[in-house]
This record gives structure tokens, C-alpha cells and sequence, in this order.
């Protein structure tokens, strides 16, 4: 079944000391999409500089991503910890440059600063300084929200995010939304990804596991990837090595799995991942 959808693009930004919060956000996104799309005939779209932009010689780095991702988004979403940014040479960082961008469009955005703590090594006090520069400038100037752990941060965004949907985009003029695409878009319920045999049954099995982990680990015996209380690769067997390896890297790309660690040997389903286990399994049942 189809229907009916305005598409509202969410700008991530973000300097790079708060990648965990880059993927809780999208994972948020992807979980709202899931359960409200087809009643509210919205679909929300994350898009980011990694995501949605590409090579370009017409200016400055900031100046393309300011033209090719950032002009077309109806909501900004900004999280910080330790760090402000690089500068742009108008602006402190790229991020403050896409804020002010995106407020002097009145545009809706959401601005979070991460309280959690952190060792005198972690820091860079140029950075930090401008980042409380900054922060006080924003408390001054609107509604901030802070959090102490990464959980604490989903399920404010969660909470936050419907919050802010509802005020900005439930009922809209059919103007807005969809960007230079105008007007409503026809689109499908929000749909399994693309998995190969191998990734599908993965999922489902970590998903199955008491706390939603794979384990992967390289030993003198060859790789193993280990979920639910077992290695899924056979030993000694490179075919295997190579097709559940990619299985994991499907995952990850996916954003149904998350580098836990990011350290690339223990992984964690998302809320995202769970669903789709969930939608995958019963498929398998039908």
C-alpha cells in the first residue's frame, strides 16, 4: 500500500566528538518514521554533510554544504560535548555557520549540550572556551536541553522530536515540506532495507540476544562473530569469513546495528534494528 506523504528533511549538525548522538538521531528519526508515517502522512529524512553532499570546486567547503544540503532542510537538529568545531572564516565553526543559517530562516532547531564528563586529555580548552561562548549565547537567545548520557539523549530527542513535529509540521500548508519537490509525494510504508540473505538472518538473531550484541573478534583461529551465545563463522572457512563479515558491514550501513565501542569489535542492535528484526521475522512466519 502507498500513500500520501509530506517529506521534511532534518539537518544533523554536529562537530566530531558526539558521533554517538549523529547515529541516536538518525536511529530516532528512522523509529518515528516507522510508527508514525503512514497516520501522519509525514516521513522525516535525515540528511547530513557525509550523507547528502558531494565533491564540488564552486566554494568553500562550508559554502557547498551550506547550498547542497543545508538550504533545503525544514529542521535542524545540533548536539554538542567538548567541541565547537573548525572555524569557516565567517563563522566559529561550520556548525554555528548552519545554525544561525538555518535561525535566520525561521526554520525550527533543536540544540542539545552533552554534560557528560570528561578527562583533562579530551580536551582542547580553545575549543571548549568558544564552545561555552557559544552555549551561552544560545541559552540567551532560546531553549536549550542538556543530557548526562547517550540513553538520557534518545529519549529526550524521542520525546522531543514528536513534540516538535507536531507544533511544526502536523497540518501544514501543503507548501511546505518536500522542498523543490512540491506539493505531496506518493511514497510506501516504511520498508525493509535491502539485506542479503545472510544480514537478514544475522539481525534476527542479535536481535534475539539477551542484550542485542555481536561480538567480532580476529584470533589466530581466523575471525569470529559471535551473537546469541555462539560464532555464526565457520572455521577455517575464508568463504564464510568474507560473507558474514559483509553481513555486519550491511548492518552497520543500514543503521540497524551501531559500533558500540567504536572500536569495531562489539556492536548493538538499534531501536531501528529491532523493528525491522521484528518485521523480518514475521515475513519468516507469514
Amino acid at each position: 500500500m502507498s500513500y500520501n506523504a509530506k517529506v521534511y528533511k532534518v539537518m544533523i549538525a554536529s562537530p566530531s566528538d558526539v558521533s554517538e548522538e549523529r547515529r541516536i538521531i538518525r536511529d530516532v528519526i528512522h523509529h518515528w518514521n516507522s510508527i508514525n508515517s503512514e497516520d501522519k502522512k509525514i516521513v522525516l529524512m535525515p540528511v547530513g554533510w557525509e550523507t547528502h553532499s558531494a565533491p564540488s570546486m564552486e566554494g568553500q567547503a562550508q559554502d557547498v554544504i551550506n547550498k547542497q544540503v543545508l538550504a533545503d532542510c525544514d529542521l535542524l537538529v545540533a548536539a554538542f560535548w567538548t567541541r565547537l568545531g573548525s572555524p569557516t572564516g565567517s563563522s566559529p565553526s561550520g556548525t554555528v555557520e548552519e545554525i544561525k543559517r538555518h535561525l535566520n530562516l525561521k526554520k525550527p532547531t533543536m540544540i542539545y549540550f552533552s554534560s557528560a564528563r570528561v578527562t583533562p586529555d579530551q580536551v582542547d580548552y580553545q575549543q571548549y572556551s568558544a564552545l561555552q561562548e557559544f552555549k551561552e549565547w544560545c541559552e540567551s537567545n532560546g531553549l536549550i536541553d542538556k543530557y548526562d548520557t547517550a540513553e538520557e539523549f534518545r529519549k529526550k530527542f524521542d520525546r522531543q522530536l514528536a513534540q516538535t513535529v507536531i507544533r511544526d509540521f502536523a497540518g501544514a500548508p501543503e507548501h511546505l515540506g518536500n522542498n523543490s519537490a512540491g506539493g505531496t509525494i506518493v511514497v510506501s510504508p516504511p520498508a525493509l532495507p535491502l539485506l542479503s540473505d545472510a544480514a537478514k538472518w544475522l539481525l534476527i538473531e542479535a536481535a534475539k540476544d539477551v542484550d542485542g550484541i555481536v561480538i567480532r573478534s580476529k584470533t589466530m583461529g581466523g575471525l569470529i562473530i559471535k551473537t546469541n551465545g555462539r560464532n555464526i563463522v565457520s572455521p577455517q572457512d575464508p568463504r564464510s569469513e568474507a560473507r558474514w563479515d559483509d553481513a555486519l558491514d550491511e548492518l552497520c550501513k543500514e543503521n540497524l546495528l551501531r559500533d558500540k565501542n567504536m572500536h569495531g569489535r562489539v556492536y548493538q542492535v538499534t531501536n531501528y534494528g529491532y523493528e525491522m528484526a521484528d518485521k523480518l521475522a514475521r515475513e519468516e512466519t507469514a
